[in-house]
């Protein structure tokens, strides 16, 4: 009996006609398109979510210049294998043919076999062409990043979606469902071509016809959550950040929910919700850190179901407080004061004198003590390094608590 193929690899396009997704890229006046159409090709990255076209159109760029193809997979491959790719690519060099090398998952590569690349690209022996879930930025060494172009690709849309649901029905000899179904279908795909396809062909080996709901659900129970901790998490955890900064408790409360449902650790999102309260609320309203803070204890306390609306209160509590950065900026200014000046002595009035010499010396003379002054403040006391002299880190903004903040620091700051 053969071996069945899989839809996905039936279904998968032969030319940039039969293509969907990705216009981005594909249109004339892009210098991608323009390379591909004018045979003129060059090494690159491919980067973008998974069934977004990547391995397709790395093929269909192979037939259409119709050089010498070949792929390795990071998964499987290694330094024995790339060897083997460059002696093929010699002798096809011999007979005018270019090689085009087509590595999927290549962050997948560590550092040494990355640099592998490097001698046969620069010498034209090969056309690499890299495809990655990952952010390039982080997981392609800078040696080799600085030789390719790197393309961006986008999870499909609804509606490119529909275009290739209609197309695997129709391959399938299976009856079109409904509007509700078809969106279910393609919810549940999450912008993934391949796991589209895989769908539909689940539903005719399971003989489901006509394709209801109950079955279609039994069918996507099993879903595999899209979570993970790669680039596409972290921009989740961006927007769920900016969303709060921007006062928007709806896209904040939005963006939780995604990661939860994906399957995140609340306790990530717990983490966070911390460092805001401190870098974008800070002193306009120092409940926020406490809130949270206690947040966090519910849900270790009694657990996901409930800790996690406490969660969701304290995510509302700081979209809608007071926002200053004032601390935030306060700090790294005074960060990279002190990194510009490690040499500078501490003033000998800010000093103690635990010795008789150093008492002698002068350590300690001329303090003030704050609480033995009117208001328990020592005006004209300086505490800078004399070669600095005074400096003004923390400037209140004019917003919660940092109002009454900066009325007190105007009268002690003598302004």
């Amino acid at each position: 009996m053969p071996n069945h193929r899989p839809l996905a690899e039936t279904l998968r396009p032969k030319s940039l006609d039969d293509f969907f997704g990705q216009s981005q890229l594909l249109n004339t006046q892009h210098p991608f398109r323009q390379a591909i159409d004018s045979h003129r090709l060059h090494s690159m990255i491919l980067w973008g979510p998974s069934g977004t076209g990547k391995t397709t159109l790395a093929r269909i760029i192979a037939s259409q210049v119709k050089g010498h193809f070949e792929q390795l997979s990071a998964v499987l491959d290694g330094v024995k294998e790339l060897r083997a790719v460059v002696e093929n690519a010699k002798k096809f060099q011999q007979i005018g043919k270019q090689t085009l090398l087509f590595v999927d998952e290549i962050h997948r590569f560590n550092k040494a076999q990355q640099d592998g690349f490097l001698p046969h690209i620069e010498s034209g022996l090969l056309v690499l062409i890299g495809a990655t879930t990952e952010n390039p930025s982080f997981e392609i060494n800078k040696a080799l990043l600085s030789r390719l172009s790197v393309y961006t690709l986008n999870a499909l849309n609804i509606q490119e979606l529909e275009q290739i649901l209609q197309r695997a029905f129709k391959h399938e000899s299976l009856t079109l469902p409904d509007e509700a179904l078809r969106m279910q279908i393609i919810s549940a795909s999450n912008g993934d071509a391949r796991r589209l396809i895989n769908i539909v062909e689940q539903v005719f080996l399971s003989g489901s016809t006509p394709l209801k709901t109950e079955s279609l659900n039994q069918l996507l129970q099993s879903k595999i959550s899209t979570f993970d901790k790669g680039d596409i998490f972290y921009q989740q955890l961006s927007a769920f950040h900016k969303s709060i900064r921007g006062s928007s408790p709806d896209g904040a409360l939005y963006w939780m929910a995604r990661m939860l449902v994906a399957g995140c650790d609340a306790k990530t999102i717990a983490r966070r919700l911390l460092a805001i309260a401190s870098e974008d609320i800070g002193n306009a309203d120092p409940r926020a850190l406490e809130i949270t803070l206690n947040a966090w204890d519910i849900f270790a306390r009694v657990g996901a179901k409930e800790g996690n609306r406490a969660i969701a209160q304290a995510v509302v509590y700081c979209a809608v407080a007071p926002k200053s950065n004032a601390v935030y900026k306060a700090f790294n200014q005074a960060m990279a004061e002190a990194k510009a000046t490690p040499g500078l002595p501490v003033p000998k009035h800010l000093c103690n004198a635990p010795t008789q010499l150093m008492d002698e010396l002068g350590y300690g003379k001329r303090y003030r003590y704050a609480h033995d002054e009117s208001d328990a403040f020592a005006r004209g006391q300086t505490y800078f390094p004399s070669e600095l002299g005074e400096q003004t880190y923390y400037q209140p903004r004019n917003r919660g608590l940092e109002i009454k903040i900066g009325e007190k620091l105007k009268q002690l700051r003598g302004l």
